[in-house]
This record gives structure tokens, C-alpha cells and sequence, in this order.
């Protein structure tokens, strides 16, 4: 059994799993981390960054004036931003028979995976993950094309050249390998390749092992994986929670008794308490608003954003905010915010029971009602007309690098009244506004991740004790700024196996044993022999016969009469002769009572030496000798046949025939 990594970023996981002549993919999470080198895509022309110094090497040697500009300090390619795609080189793709997806931010990659790799496989995920995953990739290409650039940078690639960059792009991994984003028509595609399933469903991967999604409580339809053979199991384990927010609990119990479980998308964020940065969250955006200025929330347009409106839905009164406008502006806003609401056997039991009452789930259907949220496609059109200060925005794309949360960066970034506040913790906040320097604005980081800390997973591998782990390496040692924080690491006897990217780990653990099935007619012809109180055995000769990876016994086929027939036929025509099997031997010989029936007929001057393994007799008179063993018995005897076979039948009456 071997895996594969494809990815370096725990949290967005690329692996592949070989089991039982099987090749599975495990999510195919797209690092869009790569966007930070990039410049914005403003909607509208800035003269601010159009004005922007072209870079050239402090020696003047390099000079990539048109590719790369320098803001405060930083260097970024202006060019349409490019994002860092799984490894495609480790093994061939086009051998990969399924797909299996956790969670909707681990299936951004898929384009990439099934339309140009020559994949004929099929993608397993949960309605939710599908529909959800489907308006973020389409709020992506959105994004891209409605600013298409007409440059394309590529010098600063050359290896050459990219040695002698500055830090951050010196720094960025497998540049060739990054690409531009994909098209709608990619989407469809892949997306057409999707099957659904449903949580504790299972799924039968060509007979050789099923598998099966277990909800794992971190977004809508966010599902584990378990894969499992007749004798084997394993546990994938990605994005998982144990909070009580709006997705289904966590099951846990399903994830017992693994061989190993594959562990990755643990919290980024080890040292943050989700509520606390939720409380830190809305008194800020109070603070600010009070104070007359303007709330910029950079998100995606699914996910926390359900949690954060639920939250202002409980605030708003007490803080009187009841009047200042809460705008959502994304090109599926709509979609996501109707989604939400119509998933309910999705949803923690709380929810769901709101939907028999009749009421929405999620309290911001009454913010729409009654006019406190207004969601946009995009700043032009109706927002434009409609638009008033002060307010809260909330909007993609959270790296600030392309999306309509640029266009208010650019409005709103020189006044000190307001405040942009960060909560997606995917990207740094410090890269991220990095090309929008110098910034008056007020900055606040409050990143809310749900997933699983360090604490919660060793908590949760004491119950379920899988006999081996796999994490990616990030996790077996504590983040380079808190390298004291040895609490912030996955401390576990024995040690997991850890990968980085380009990994191939050989899992610890080998098939043994495989299920067979007997034919009923074979059954009957069965007769049991009784070796020891309770243990029968039973001899049998049957044929084997396997098809999609299961294996059936049937009885030996009589060969057919043989019609008398003056012409020769060929030898090759001829049944195979069936023989009868050699009756098996079992028990053990009883050193003291065969010397006694070797004494019996004549054989007295008998040797018996100790080994490790039994017994050597040496019968000197008759210069022979008798290996008495756990598992055989050897009489070496030369030209005495008459010998060898009186010695051989006194062995036999103490074995039992079967």
C-alpha cells in the first residue's frame, strides 16, 4: 500500500492512496496561496497601481521592468494571477479510478485533475460539497475573466532569473507549474464527473474495497472517509470539527479499529479560539461603525460567512445597529445564501428542527426580509444606486488579490475611520495587503477556524486508536514562530509517519489474509475432522475462480466421457487428470511412547539428542536417524527401504489422518 503527496499545503490536501489494485485520489485541494506575488485586478482603472516602478536588480543586470513592479518594499508580477496546482509529475494521473472529496475548498483543483490528464475515473462527494463547491469555482473564474490582463509574465520563471529575485518570489515553490485559472466549460466538465453519495453510504470501488463518507462537521456536506477491504481499513481523515456550529456533528465512532488513518486539514490557526475571535469581531465592527466609518470583510461566499451573519443577527439589536446597511457582493451570493437554506438534512439538529416549524434555518433569511442584508452580484448596477455609508461589506476575494473587495480597498484605504477586518485564515493578512501600502485604514485580524487543534486530535486518537498515523511534516514539529510550543505539534507513540510534497510513503502495514467464498455444493461434500476439543478441520480441492476481485471455490469438474473415436486427437485436448489429494497429517509424536514402540520391535540402542526444534533420534545399531519436529518429521535412512518403512508407519500411529 503506498501514498502519494501531491500537495504541500496541509490544509488544501492532494494524496493519492494505491490499495488493493485501486488508485484513489483524496481531494484535490488547489493552493491558492501563489496569488499573494501577484498584483490586484482592480474593476476599475487605479492610477495608483498603473503609476507602480518597474523592478530591475540592484546591479542592474536583470531588468523585468514590464513583468514586475515594487510596492513599499515588495516586488509582485503584474500579470493575471496564477495558482499552484497539485504535483502532476510524481505518478501518471490518467490511472486514477476515483476521486473521493471532503470538503468544497478541497475540490478547487478539480478541473485541472479530470480535463488534462486524460482521467476516466469517477468523483465522490455530498450534494452540498458538489453545489457548493460549483458556485466558489464559478465565483473564481468570474472573478478572472471579468479583468482579463493582456500580458502574460513568464521571464521571472526562468530559474536563472528567479534566483536572483527578491525573497518571496526566490522563495515560491514549482512556479512552472503554476497556471492561470480555468474556464466555465472546465467547471461543467469536471463537475459532470461528479456522483453523489450520502453520509455512511457505501460505495463498492470494483470489488476490491468500498468506501464511504462520515460527516465530519466542519462545513456544510464536509465529509471523512473511510476505505475498507474484507480485512483491512483506512481512515481519512480532512477538515473535521467538533464545534457546535451549523453542519451535522461530527461521527467519530465510524473511525474505530483503522489500520491507519491519513490525517490532514487540522486548524491553522492552534492559538485562536473561535469564539473569542467572533466576540473580537463584532466589537470592532461596532467600534467602527459607531465612530462613522465604513466595515470591509474580505470572505468566501460560503462557510463562516453563515456563522458571522448569525452572530451580527444576534448583535445588531444590542449594539444598536439596527440601521447601518450589511451589503453581501459576490456573483453567486444569491445561490449561496438560498443553498444554505435548503440543505437541511445537512445541518446540526437544531437547524433541522427549524425547517418542521416552518422556519429558515439560518437567521439571515429574516436580515433579508427585513432589508438589513442586500446581497449583490457585483458593485455595478443596483449596489451602485442603492449604496450608502456608513456600512459592512462583505466580499471576495479574501486574498485581496482580484474580486470587488479590491475596488473598495482602493476606496476605502485612506481614511483611518474605517476598517478592514480579516477572518478567513487562509491567507497572511500582512501579504495580503501588502501592494495596497502605505494604508491608513485600521487592520484587524480575527481568523476563525473551526477545524481540529493539536489538543482536540490527541484527545480524539486516544478514543478511536487507529495502529498507525500519516500527517503531513508541518504537523510533527512546532511552527517556525513558536518553536518552544511543543504543544502545538502531534506528539504520538509511535511517532506518525509524516510527507511532504512529492512524498511517497510505503504504509506500514501488509495484506494478509484475503475473503473467499465456497460454492454451496462444495459445502456439503465438506467432511470435518475433530483435531482438538472444538477445532474441526476439513480438506478440500476445489477450483479457484476470481472476477472483479472476488474469489469463489468450485468443485473440481468431473472430466467428460471420452467417446471412442479412431482418430488421434491432439494431447493438448485432453481433461487434465484430477488426483486424489495426499491425506494431511496432524498432531504431534510423543517422545517417551514412541521410544516404547520402538522397544517393542527390536529397536533398543536408541540416542536421543535435544534441539531447538524437537528431537534427533539416533538409532546406532541400524545407523539411522529420526528428526521428531514442531511442524515434520525426517527418517534418513540409507538403502533400508524395508527400515524406512517399518519407522515410517510407527510415525504414522501417533498422527491423525485428515
Amino acid at each position: 500500500m503506498k501514498l502519494y503527496c501531491l500537495s504541500g499545503h496541509p490544509t488544501l490536501p492532494c494524496n493519492v492512496l494505491k490499495f488493493k489494485s485501486t488508485t484513489i485520489m483524496l481531494d484535490c485541494g488547489l493552493d491558492t496561496t501563489s496569488v499573494l506575488n501577484f498584483l490586484p485586478l482592480p474593476l476599475v482603472h487605479s492610477p495608483r497601481l498603473s503609476k507602480l516602478p518597474g523592478w530591475v536588480s540592484k546591479d542592474g543586470t536583470i531588468n523585468l521592468e514590464k513583468e514586475l513592479k515594487e510596492c513599499a518594499g515588495r516586488v509582485f508580477v503584474d500579470s493575471q494571477p496564477e495558482l499552484c496546482l497539485p504535483e502532476r509529475e510524481l505518478l501518471d494521473l490518467s490511472t486514477i479510478d476515483v476521486i473521493l472529496i471532503s470538503n468544497y475548498h478541497c475540490m478547487m483543483a478539480l478541473p485541472y485533475i479530470t480535463e488534462h490528464t486524460g482521467f476516466t475515473g469517477t468523483v465522490y462527494a455530498t450534494e452540498p460539497t458538489l453545489q457548493i463547491g460549483r458556485l466558489l469555482m464559478e465565483e473564481l473564474v468570474n472573478f478572472m475573466e471579468r479583468v482579463p490582463k493582456a500580458q502574460s509574465a513568464t521571464c521571472w520563471k526562468n530559474k536563472e532569473i528567479q534566483r536572483m529575485l527578491p525573497s518571496q518570489l526566490k522563495e515560491a515553490v514549482e512556479v512552472w507549474t503554476w497556471k492561470r485559472c480555468y474556464s466555465m466549460q472546465e467547471v461543467n466538465s469536471a463537475l459532470s464527473k461528479v456522483q453523489l453519495v450520502g453520509y455512511s453510504q457505501k460505495v463498492e470501488l470494483f470489488g476490491a474495497v468500498q468506501v464511504s463518507p462520515l460527516s465530519s462537521g466542519y462545513s456544510l456536506g464536509s465529509s471523512n472517509w473511510i476505505i475498507q477491504s474484507h480485512h483491512e481499513k483506512v481512515a481519512y481523515v480532512s477538515g473535521s470539527s467538533l464545534l457546535t456550529t451549523h453542519p451535522q456533528p461530527m461521527d467519530q465512532s465510524s473511525l474505530k479499529n483503522s489500520d491507519v488513518l491519513i490525517l490532514t486539514g487540522l486548524t491553522q490557526m492552534p492559538t485562536a479560539n473561535p469564539d473569542g475571535m467572533l466576540g473580537e469581531f463584532c466589537s470592532n465592527l461596532a467600534m467602527t461603525i459607531r465612530a462613522g466609518g465604513n466595515v470591509l470583510v474580505p470572505c468566501y461566499s460560503s462557510g463562516v460567512i453563515y456563522d458571522l451573519l448569525e452572530c451580527l443577527y444576534q448583535f445588531i439589536e444590542s449594539a444598536n445597529l439596527g440601521t447601518t446597511p450589511f451589503y453581501f457582493i459576490s456573483p453567486v451570493a444569491n445561490s449561496s445564501l438560498e443553498f444554505s437554506q435548503i440543505f437541511a438534512e445537512w445541518l446540526c439538529h437544531n437547524k433541522q428542527s427549524k425547517v418542521y416549524l416552518p422556519e429558515p434555518p439560518f437567521p439571515h433569511a429574516e436580515l433579508i426580509q427585513t432589508n438589513k442584508l442586500k446581497h449583490y452580484p457585483s458593485i455595478h448596477g443596483d449596489f451602485s444606486s442603492e449604496f450608502r455609508q456608513p456600512c459592512v461589506v462583505f466580499t471576495g476575494h479574501p486574498s485581496l488579490r482580484f474580486g470587488d473587495v479590491v475596488h473598495f480597498m482602493e476606496l476605502w484605504g485612506k481614511s483611518s475611520l474605517n476598517t478592514i477586518i480579516f477572518t478567513e485564515p487562509d491567507f497572511s493578512y500582512l501579504d495580503a495587503l501588502a501592494p495596497y501600502q502605505p494604508l491608513a485604514m485600521k487592520c484587524v485580524y480575527c481568523p476563525i477556524d473551526t477545524r481540529l487543534n493539536f489538543h482536540q486530535v490527541s484527545k480524539l486518537l486516544k478514543e478511536i486508536q487507529p495502529l498507525h498515523v500519516v500527517c503531513p511534516e508541518q504537523y510533527t514539529q512546532p511552527p517556525p514562530s513558536q518553536s518552544h510550543r511543543s504543544d502545538l505539534m502531534l506528539e504520538l507513540q509511535p511517532p506518525p509517519m509524516s510527507y511532504r510534497r512529492c512524498s511517497v510513503l510505503s504504509l506500514p502495514f501488509r495484506r494478509r489474509y484475503e475473503r473467499i467464498h465456497l460454492l454451496p455444493e462444495l459445502a456439503k461434500s465438506l467432511v470435518p475432522s475433530e483435531i482438538k476439543p472444538g477445532v474441526s478441520v476439513a480438506t478440500v480441492s476445489a477450483v479457484m475462480q476470481s472476477k472483479d476481485n472476488k474469489h469463489t471455490l468450485q468443485s473440481v469438474p468431473k472430466p467428460p466421457p471420452v467417446a471412442p473415436s479412431k482418430k488421434r486427437k491432439r494431447v493438448m485436448e485432453e481433461p487434465p487428470e484430477v488426483l486424489a489429494p495426499k491425506p494431511l497429517l496432524s498432531g504431534a509424536v510423543p517422545l517417551e511412547a514412541f521410544l516404547a514402540t520402538l522397544h517393542k520391535h527390536g529397536i533398543t540402542e536408541v540416542k536421543v539428542e535435544e534441539t531447538p526444534d524437537g528431537h534427533i533420534l539416533h538409532l546406532q545399531a541400524e545407523d539411522t536417524l529420526i528428526q521428531l519436529e514442531e511442524d515434520g518429521t525426517h527418517i534418513v535412512c540409507d538403502n533400508n527401504e524395508p527400515l524406512r518403512t517399518t519407522l515410517r508407519d510407527l510415525v504414522l500411529r501417533f498422527l491423525q489422518k485428515l
